[in-house]
């Protein structure tokens, strides 16, 4: 059965960095191609896929806005996904959610969204002064 339990949420101030953690069970262990990635969603907004990444060739996708600023990386001997992200800015207070699937690409999973069978319960993250 897989599991993704995120953590490491909180409030920062602008300008600081936090990193999110996802660890995994019963999944990244798994010889198959898998994407995993973050995605976030502020309130009254729609859901956004931030970065994700693929296992076949670690191809990393970053949604524009972040950029420069967050960084994805896994560490499969911990079975975990992490999310570093710097220069934070107010725009950035959301529910981030770690989420995977099986095969495709980072960038198609992150922005169509579709077919995503495996999400945590989220981590808030709150930018503010």
């Amino acid at each position: 059965q897989v599991q993704l339990v995120e953590s490491g949420g909180g409030l920062v101030q602008p300008g600081g960095s936090l990193r999110l953690s996802c660890a995994t069970s019963g999944f990244l262990t798994d010889p198959d191609f898998y994407v995993i990635g973050w995605f976030r969603q502020a309130p009254g907004k729609e859901r956004e896929g931030v970065s994700c990444i693929s296992s076949r060739d670690g191809n990393e996708y970053y949604e524009d806005s972040v950029k420069g600023r967050f960084t994805i990386a896994r560490d499969n001997a911990k079975n975990t996904v992490y999310l570093q992200m710097n220069s934070l800015k107010p725009d950035g207070t959301a529910v981030y959610y770690c989420a995977a699937r099986w095969q495709g690409t980072g960038q198609a999973m992150c922005t169509a969204q579709l077919n995503i069978p495996f999400w945590g319960k989220g981590t808030l993250v709150t930018v503010s002064s």
